[in-house]
C-alpha cells in the first residue's frame, strides 16, 4: 500500500486546479518558492503556445501546513487558472452555459472521441477539459513538494531533452555540471549547437501547422540502495515510476538505462559488474539505469522517455461531426507546436512522488526527524 496518496482535480479552463496529498511526514519545513520555481520552468520552452502568456502559475497551500511546516495531515494545493475569466460563461461549475457552443468534432490522437463514447457526452468539451495536459501543472506542484523531502537528504534531480524530431544530441556521458546546462537552453538541451537545430525543427513544424515530438532523459542521483521491492510486481519501483511517467499526456514510451538498446547487447556486455575498492562496492557501468529487480541499486536512476507530437494541430487532420457524421476537419484549440521541454520538467518532478513513497516505505515514520534518523542510521552503507 502506498505511503503517499494524492488526487488532483480541475479542468483546463475551469476556476482552478487542486490536489490533496496524504502521507507526508510532519515537521518538515517546506519552501513554497521552490514549488513555484518548478511551475515556472514547466511553462517555459521553445514551441509553447499562447496559453502560457496568460497563466502565471503559482501554488497556494490551504491545509496541512502551518508556518511553512508540515503537520502530517492532508495537504491541499491550489493553482488558479487565470484564463477562466475568459471562459466563465462556458466553464462555470454551477451556472448554465449561456453561449451553448458545443464542440462536436473530435481531434485524432486525443481522448475526444473515445471519451464521448465512453461517458455518453454530446459535447467534446466535457472530455478535452480534463484530458488536457494543463492538469500536469498541479501534478508538478505535488512532485515539487515531494522532491523537497528527498533533496533534503542530498538526492538530486535532473532532466534534459536528448531529441526533438530528427535532431538529437551527440553527448552520451553526463556529469552534474553538464546536466545543469539544460536549464540555460530554450529546449532544455545540454548542447548549444543542438539547441539551435532543435529550434529550427520546431519552427518548421509550426510554419506547416504541424507539431513535433521527441525524447528526454531523467537522471536522479544519490538514491539509497533498496528502494522498491522484488516481492510482488506492483511493489517494483520500475512499475510505480512507469505509472507516473506514462500518466503524462502524450508520453508513449519509457526505458530504464539502455532500455530497448539492450536487445542488441550480449549479457556479458550488458550486466553491470561489481567493483570492490577499499571495501566499497560499485559498478563498472550503469546499463540497468539504477534499478535491479525493481529496486534501486545505488547507481544513478536513468530513464529515457518518448513523447509523441501533440495531436492538436493548427492545420487540422480530417475528422467528423459526432452528431451529423459529416466529414470535416478536426476541432482546433490553442496548442503548442512542441512541449517536449515542458514534459521533461513535468517528469523530473512527478518522479519524486513514487521515489518518496518508496523512501517512506523503507524509512518511514510520523515525523521527518524520525524518518531522517532512520535513514542516517541505516546499515546498508558500504
Amino acid at each position: 500500500m502506498s505511503k503517499i496518496n494524492f488526487i488532483t482535480a480541475g479542468e483546463s479552463h475551469g476556476p482552478m486546479l487542486t490536489a490533496i496529498i496524504n502521507g507526508l511526514p510532519a515537521g518538515f519545513q517546506i519552501d513554497i518558492e521552490k514549488i513555484n520555481e518548478q511551475l515556472f520552468k514547466r511553462q517555459q520552452g521553445y514551441g509553447r503556445g499562447e496559453r502560457m502568456k496568460i497563466e502565471k502559475d503559482s501554488v497556494n497551500i490551504l491545509s496541512g501546513v502551518r508556518n511553512s511546516v508540515t503537520l502530517g495531515s492532508p495537504i491541499t494545493l491550489q493553482i488558479t487558472n487565470h484564463d477562466f475569466s475568459n471562459w466563465k460563461d462556458t466553464m462555470d461549475p454551477i451556472l448554465p452555459d449561456t453561449k451553448n457552443e458545443k464542440v462536436e468534432i473530435p481531434r485524432p490522437g486525443h481522448a475526444d472521441y473515445v471519451g464521448v463514447k465512453k461517458y455518453g457526452f454530446d459535447d467534446v468539451r466535457n472530455v478535452l477539459e480534463r484530458s488536457s495536459a494543463r492538469e500536469t501543472a498541479i501534478r508538478v506542484a505535488v512532485g515539487a513538494l515531494c522532491r523537497q523531502f528527498l533533496e533534503n537528504i542530498e538526492i538530486e534531480f535532473y532532466s534534459h531533452v536528448t531529441q526533438i524530431g530528427k535532431t538529437s544530441i551527440s553527448e552520451t556521458n553526463f556529469n552534474d555540471k553538464l546536466l545543469e546546462l539544460a536549464n540555460n537552453s530554450s529546449v532544455h538541451c545540454i548542447e548549444k549547437d543542438t539547441t539551435e537545430k532543435m529550434e529550427k525543427e520546431i519552427d518548421e513544424a509550426k510554419s506547416n501547422g504541424d507539431s513535433v515530438g521527441g525524447i528526454f532523459q531523467i537522471v536522479v542521483k544519490n538514491l539509497p540502495i533498496g528502494l522498491g521491492s522484488y516481492i510482488h510486481w506492483d511493489e517494483r519501483l520500475s512499475s510505480k515510476i512507469s505509472a507516473h511517467i506514462l500518466g503524462i499526456p502524450a508520453i508513449k514510451g519509457i526505458e530504464f538505462g539502455k532500455g530497448f538498446n539492450s536487445a542488441g547487447i550480449k549479457g556479458k556486455n550488458y550486466h553491470d559488474e561489481f567493483i570492490i575498492k577499499n571495501g566499497n562496492i560499485s559498478r563498472n557501468s550503469n546499463n540497468a539505469g539504477g534499478l535491479e529487480g525493481g529496486m534501486t541499486n545505488s547507481e544513478s536512476l536513468v530513464i529515457n522517455v518518448v513523447m509523441k507530437p501533440i495531436p492538436t494541430l493548427t492545420s487540422p487532420l480530417q475528422s467528423f461531426n459526432i452528431k451529423t457524421k459529416e466529414k470535416v476537419v478536426a476541432h482546433k484549440e490553442r496548442t503548442d507546436s512542441c512541449a517536449v521541454p515542458a514534459a521533461s520538467v513535468v517528469a523530473e518532478n512527478v518522479i519524486a512522488i513514487p521515489l518518496l513513497d518508496a523512501f517512506l516505505e523503507r524509512f518511514g515514520g510520523d515525523s521527518w526527524n524520525i524518518v531522517n534518523k532512520r535513514f542516517r542510521d541505516r546499515n546498508d552503507i558500504n
